[in-house]
């Protein structure tokens, strides 16, 4: 992310990821330490706990799970890994938003009903959480923590068993659950053999489809990784297949994997997959909907530079979610790209800063600027979103203070004003900074020269331009925090 986390408190929920050894059982596949390899693609995604639950495929009542508060590679050592032995798993690493940092929270949460144990990971934020909380507590059901994900594992477990013959019908219990709430889930699920992956029937988180592929024989598959990103794939010998599709319920087995069912959305309503995944909080290497991060961002630039040129000698980012729509800046400009800032990516969130002067000074800690590529230059700055506006100004004055003859701003998404409420922490509509300001008076408060914003429509056209069927009728993205128009209206 480009700027400080403190400053812009804009962060993802949570990454979700199950991976499943291909017949004959036992395996000689780690899916522990491949689960763990996806967990580390998906840092990105939280990193306030990170949980592993692997089966053995034999056992109804019990699974082998390690959770714990901190980083994925603090918590999945290899002495853990080789700990965790099974044939199938899910994992998940966290950052909090409807409950609290705290190892009572970490997931996947396991419990154990009448039918065995069951294991759930849940990305995203229910849109009617407070009502379905309601509800199960009025079955009779204590709840230990205020987690949605806990919420999600007590609705399956009590869905009404008058419907069900020989055993749980977890499918239909899925189904159930997605009827009491339509926003806003990625979930994996694990029950002793088979791993369920489903998305909610807007797509407003995502969740891909990937096969291991045998490292001696190419054409081989050993099995099957379902993930909130694809963007750790390659490294773990894994091949983008396709995303799960929105409102599918896809099972895995040792023989694969098939749709179960397909949830429509009420009244035909279009898709609802999350605009600022592509903006802001995706891996640029991720594929979504057929297409390529990056290259969206690329194209967010491209557009950008159209819609908002000003005559400069440097287009540059700042590092590094920027890059990638300052690149396509450049191409549509004609202005050479340079980095002009550089980052220290040893500086964590905890750094202290004991004074006045050093808290003025806080970007000089994340920053150093790249003086020859700057004294005496018209720069051409570009970011991926301005939030609060706190550090965009102390990165203006540091590149003014390196001689910078004029500085322009140019954000590749549009103003953000609306807060999220399906699992992205967006301050308060009164924190958001282009609530506050116009353009003109935010541009004069970070001291910049001018300073511009990608449209709505100019970043829907970077989306949806090279989509393979960006023609079909369901196809749709949401723009609640750019626009307040949300897929559904909030209940409580």
């Amino acid at each position: 992310m480009s700027i400080e986390e403190d400053d812009r408190q804009l962060r993802h929920e949570c990454g979700v990821f199950g991976c499943i050894a291909s017949n004959p059982w036992p395996t000689d596949l780690d899916v522990a330490q491949i689960i763990s390899l996806g967990l580390l693609a998906l840092q990105h995604r939280g990193q306030e706990s990170a949980g592993i639950a692997v089966s053995a495929g034999d056992n109804h009542t019990h699974f082998n799970v390690k959770k714990g508060m901190g980083l994925v590679s603090n918590i999945f050592n290899d002495e853990a890994t080789k700990n965790l032995k099974g044939n199938l798993g899910i994992g998940h690493t966290r950052y909090s938003t409807s409950a609290g940092s705290e190892e009572v929270n970490c997931q996947p949460f396991v419990v154990h009903s009448a039918h065995g144990a069951l294991a759930v990971a849940h990305n995203g934020e229910l849109f009617n959480a407070g009502r379905l909380r309601r509800m199960v507590l009025a079955r009779g059901v204590g709840l230990s923590t205020h987690s949605d994900s806990e919420l999600i594992t007590q609705a399956l477990c009590l869905n009404p068993p008058d419907i069900e013959i020989d055993g749980p019908d977890w499918p239909a219990r899925i189904r159930h659950f997605m009827e009491l709430t339509k926003l806003s889930y990625s979930i994996v699920i694990m029950e002793k053999d088979r791993i369920f992956g489903v998305r909610d029937p807007y797509g407003n988180r995502p969740l891909c489809i990937g096969k291991l592929m045998s490292l001696t024989e190419p054409n081989k598959e050993e099995g099957w990784v379902v993930s909130s990103e694809s963007c750790g794939f390659l490294s773990m010998g894994a091949k983008y297949v396709r995303d799960v599709y929105p409102g599918e319920i896809v099972e895995f087995t040792k023989e694969g994997f098939h749709t179960v069912s397909v949830m429509g959305r009420p009244h035909n309503r279009p898709q609802a997959f999350c605009i600022f995944e592509y903006v802001y909080f995706a891996r640029p290497d991720s594929i979504y909907e057929g297409q390529m991060v990056y290259s969206v961002r690329l194209r967010s630039g491209i557009v950008l530079a159209r819609e908002s040129f000003v005559e400069a000698d440097i287009v540059s980012s700042v590092p590094e979610s920027g890059t990638a729509a300052a690149h396509g800046f450049s191409m549509k400009s004609n202005i050479p790209f340079a980095e002009v800032l550089y980052k220290n990516r040893y500086v964590g969130r905890t750094f202290i800063q004991p004074n006045a002067r050093l808290r003025r000074l806080g970007v000089a800690k994340k920053f150093g600027a790249i003086v020859e590529n700057v004294a005496g230059k018209r720069l051409i700055l570009i970011d991926d979103s301005i939030v609060r506006g706190t550090t965009m100004g102390p990165i203006i004055k540091l590149l003014r203070d390196a001689g910078a003859k004029e500085v322009h701003i140019r954000v590749a998404s549009p103003p953000l004003k609306f807060t999220c409420n399906m699992g992205i922490n967006i301050p308060t509509k009164a924190e958001l900074i282009a609530n506050k300001l116009t353009i003109e008076q935010l541009a004069k408060h970070i001291g910049a020269d001018t300073l511009a914003y990608l449209s709505v429509e100019g970043l829907k056209e970077a989306v949806t331009e090279k989509m393979p069927n960006k023609n079909a009728v369901e196809v749709g993205h949401c723009t609640a925090c750019l626009t307040g128009e949300y897929p559904e209206e909030l209940t409580f």
